[in-house]
């Protein structure tokens, strides 16, 4: 049995982030993974440059059955705290839309300023250690296929149920509910939506384009990229929408967002009303989209062959798509799991079950979700900030 101060379980951006300050404080950590390396989803993270936080922590951006249960932390340990870091560490940044920040070169840059700031701290990593069972007799003791460990404190960072082909698996969550806390209904979320195959056989010639789009799911809506695929949709404004979509919801998709197509198609008519129809279209969508809408509305003829009650049903089309997805691609793509270890059961200062002195769950695994652009990793950071002062 090998002994420690603190075990974290995970070896993600919060479970470094935990061990790192645990580290600082002079105790003696040691983190352990299944995993070869440590960081696999930051380095495959916005597109291998690691949206690595956002600007922006307002309440409304975290999703969770208890939504100002994230603020604690995230007040506490800010985004401008984590530039700091990556300042220090000599890391370039820009930022994009929305206020997403992104290294100007790989995400492998913020793994290893994470690896050099435990190194340093005198964390020990142990990658490659399956979890066997995890139980408490005085101490918390923790058996993998490569040896047992023991600890005053356990930090569950074990991540969500997304992209298994990583690794991911519900081990937290069995942890959690073995302990006594409460788990939450979990899903997959920030993921594409699928349609069912009658749709599909009508849209699939359209996989590949994009267009700039609001989509709409009950009252909550989102602006950003669309993009149809051999499935169904995906891109930014998807993945929002589906933290927000549940199976039988139908969208509404505005695919002109900003325009009056109604009223510019009017105004073309006076003026090159011998343009076809789907010509005119196409100055407001992709041309085999404006094509395929134009069939779609059974409309025939030029454009000066249409009245105007005509245009306004094809402009409504465009503003006003209704669609049903019949489900979405599942933990193998979804960026994050929706759900977690019921917040009820955590204090939002120490991420420390209430019930189990010594025992913190931090990062995915708790029932805080970010939006898309850098708020996931941010909660990593302050929550496992959080726990690495008192674990």
């Amino acid at each position: 049995m090998q002994a420690a101060d603190v075990i974290v379980l995970g070896a993600g951006a919060a479970g470094m982030m935990c061990a790192i300050e645990a580290g600082r404080r002079g105790r003696k950590v040691v983190v352990l993974d299944h995993a070869k390396s440590a960081g696999e989803k930051i380095r495959i993270s916005g597109g291998g440059r690691c949206n690595f936080t956002n600007l922006s922590t307002a309440r409304e951006r975290f999703l969770s059955r208890n939504p100002r249960f994230a603020l604690s932390a995230l007040r506490r340990f800010t985004p401008q705290d984590f530039i700091a870091r990556v300042d220090a560490a000599g890391i370039a940044w820009h930022e994009k839309t929305l206020g997403q920040l992104f290294c100007d070169g790989k995400a492998t840059q913020i793994v290893d300023m994470l690896l050099s700031d435990m190194r340093a701290a005198g964390v020990r990593l142990e990658l490659g250690h399956e979890v066997l069972s995890v139980r408490r007799v005085g101490k918390f003791h923790v058996e993998t296929d490569k040896g047992a460990y023991s600890a005053d404190s356990l930090v569950v960072a074990t991540g969500g149920k997304s992209i298994p082909k990583m690794g991911a698996t519900g081990i937290g969550y069995r942890i959690a509910e073995e302990f006594g806390l409460a788990v939450t209904e979990t899903r997959p979320a920030l993921v594409p939506l699928t349609f069912a195959e009658q749709d599909l056989a009508a849209l699939r010639p359209l996989s590949g384009i994009a267009v700039d789009a609001r989509v709409s799911c009950g009252k909550t809506s989102f602006d950003e990229s669309l993009l149809f695929t051999h499935r169904g949709l995906s891109g930014p404004v998807i993945l929002q929408i589906s933290s927000y979509w549940r199976e039988g919801d139908t969208l509404s998709i505005d695919l002109a967002r900003g325009q009056d197509v109604a009223a510019a198609l009017k105004a073309q008519r006076s003026e090159a009303g011998r343009q076809a129809l789907h010509n005119a279209l196409a100055r407001f969508l992709p041309e085999k989209l404006a094509t395929l809408w134009v069939e779609r509305s059974g409309l025939r003829g030029n454009l000066a062959d249409q009245s105007n009650a005509a245009l306004d049903r094809l402009a409504a089309t465009v503003h006003h798509w209704q669609v049903r997805p019949v489900g979405s691609e599942g933990y193998r793509t979804a960026e994050v799991t929706l759900g977690g270890v019921d917040t009820d059961g955590l204090d939002s200062r120490t991420m420390e079950a209430k019930a189990v002195p010594g025992l913190h769950f931090i990062g995915e695994v708790v029932d805080v979700t970010g939006w898309l652009g850098g708020y996931n990793f941010q909660w990593a950071w302050s929550s496992g900030w959080a726990a690495g002062q008192v674990a």
